[in-house]
């Protein structure tokens, strides 16, 4: 198959193709490989490679499921593959072997995807930006100086590279989305609890992490959680089951639906001007789809819900460390973790269990004050992002900042630790100004590629819909895909 045969299809169609005889799986591999090999070195998305194993499933197991014989990357947090290394992209786990698949993993297998290997992303999942020490920073395709986004920027720099149609990507504050505005992606974060956690885990963050995948097409991502979508045995809650397949859900008419849109930051002070644009580029054309659009935006108390998601951070990645520490039989080092993972265990472990319940009080809330207010609305739009992708590293840390970090490992104080916190997560929500309101409410929201700035990097426009509605996400998206298409949209890598 040639390159360009094998980028013109998404998915389904390159399943489809297999289905037709028209090509053979291990040529489908042999095509992913070729554009990894050719291109990773630019971007840095693939940082584990399991080529044979891929080669021997396409070469011996009949294709089967929606994707059968598709090649696939999963994204090196969360998801583990029987006797493949999750690093979890932190020194402290790396080389970590399961001797089972994920459940997640498991359904990608059964819906014929064959895994290539694992993609870049941040240490344990905490940064917007795809920066690890352990594997180096990823690069954006459209601009190899720009972030590609993060967590799971690895997974969209995959995709936008054209090395697979779609990736595995797991959103805990954006994650999904974030990469997927980076890249000039398709990406939908489902509501709280549709997708497995198991066997490992039960739940993300408090429920504030989801998985899920980016892709090139709209169809690709409903098709993908059709296959995935559901509860695994001992799931401590569950999304309602929908009423048809998502991928049905693409075809059929979204309706005149009631839009608010805002371009005010909801959780920072600024917005770019080119995601200003991007909204009203978007407000606009869903305006002349026909649906009702006007300005407005739920009351979000900015203070609030960036204390209690940095209290369930913080005390999440505590407990990583601990569990990691359990599991493996060692000692956790601050050499073996950023300076900026460490210091949010630190943090965590200085938060009471008090704090921790009532920031998971304030989630709670939050998700029945944007549950009231959409009661008028069926979407909310607004930029994904607050600003075009930044420059590779700089939301990282400054010389000072190390200093004060390094500094902290010896002297904690409750009352400096929540000093930098604030300092650090202030230049982080300012840019992720959008998205982590879905994950603490638990709604579904998706950034769609509608917009590329005058120095051709795309801005995503950013869709929340109430809980259980990714039926209305995936039929206005599909809409939204026909009126301004962006599939054929590729970067000149």
């Amino acid at each position: 198959m040639r390159p360009d045969e094998y980028v013109s299809h998404d998915g389904l169609g390159l399943a489809e193709l297999v289905r037709r005889g028209e090509v053979r799986p291990v040529e489908l591999v042999e095509a992913a490989v070729a554009r990894i090999e050719e291109s990773n070195g630019k971007i840095n998305a693939v940082v584990q490679k399991r080529y044979d194993r891929a080669r021997q499933q396409a070469g011996s197991v009949k294709p089967s499921g929606a994707f059968g014989g598709v090649p696939f990357l999963l994204k090196d947090l969360l998801a583990s593959e029987a006797g493949v290394p999750t690093s979890h992209c932190c020194r402290f786990f790396e080389g970590t072997v399961l001797d089972h698949d994920s459940e997640l993993v498991a359904r990608h297998k059964r819906a014929g995807l064959l895994i290539l290997g694992k993609t870049n992303a941040a240490e344990l999942g905490i940064l917007p930006v795809t920066e690890p020490e352990l594997w180096g920073p990823a690069r954006n395709p459209w601009a190899l100086d720009r972030t590609c986004g993060g967590s799971s920027g690895g997974s969209a720099a995959a995709v936008a590279a054209g090395f697979v149609p779609v990736a595995h990507a797991s959103d805990g504050g954006g994650s999904i989305r974030i990469p997927a505005s980076c890249c000039g992606l398709f990406g939908l974060k489902p509501t709280r609890g549709r997708n497995p956690f198991g066997p490992d885990y039960g739940e993300g963050w408090h429920g504030i992490a989801q998985e899920h995948c980016v892709s090139r097409s709209v169809r690709d991502s409903a098709a993908l959680l059709d296959a995935t979508a559901g509860p695994d045995l001992g799931a401590p809650y569950a999304a309602p089951p929908p009423l048809r397949p998502f991928l049905e859900e693409v075809a059929r008419e979204p309706g005149k639906l009631r839009i608010a849109f805002t371009a005010r930051s909801l959780l920072g002070r600024e917005v770019h001007p080119d995601c200003v644009a991007s909204v009203k580029s978007a407000a606009q054309l869903c305006e002349k789809l026909g649906h009702f659009v006007e300005e407005g935006a739920p009351p979000i108390d900015r203070f609030e819900t960036i204390h209690a998601y940095l209290v369930v951070g913080t005390a999440e990645t505590a407990a990583a460390i601990d569990d990691g520490a359990r599991w493996l039989g060692r000692e956790p080092d601050p050499s073996q973790f950023e300076q900026v993972t460490w210091f949010f265990g630190q943090v965590g472990r200085a938060h009471s269990a008090a704090e921790l319940a009532s920031a998971v009080h304030v989630m709670h809330a939050a998700g029945r004050t944007v549950a009231r207010w959409f009661e008028k609305y069926d979407l909310l739009l607004t930029p994904t992002l607050a600003a075009p992708p930044v420059l590779v590293g700089e939301l990282g840390l400054k010389p000072l900042e190390k200093l004060g970090l390094r500094a902290l490992r010896f002297a904690p104080s409750r009352l400096a630790l929540r000093t930098a916190l604030n300092a650090l997560a202030e230049r982080a929500f300012e840019w992720a100004a959008f998205t982590p309101v879905a994950n603490l409410t638990g709604q579904p929201a998706m950034s769609v590629p509608l917009f590329w700035n005058a120095a051709g990097v795309p801005i995503g426009a950013h869709f929340m819909a109430r809980s259980n509605e990714e039926p209305t996400l995936f039929r206005v998206a599909a809409q939204l895909e026909q009126a301004q298409p962006w599939f054929a949209r590729r970067p000149a890598l």
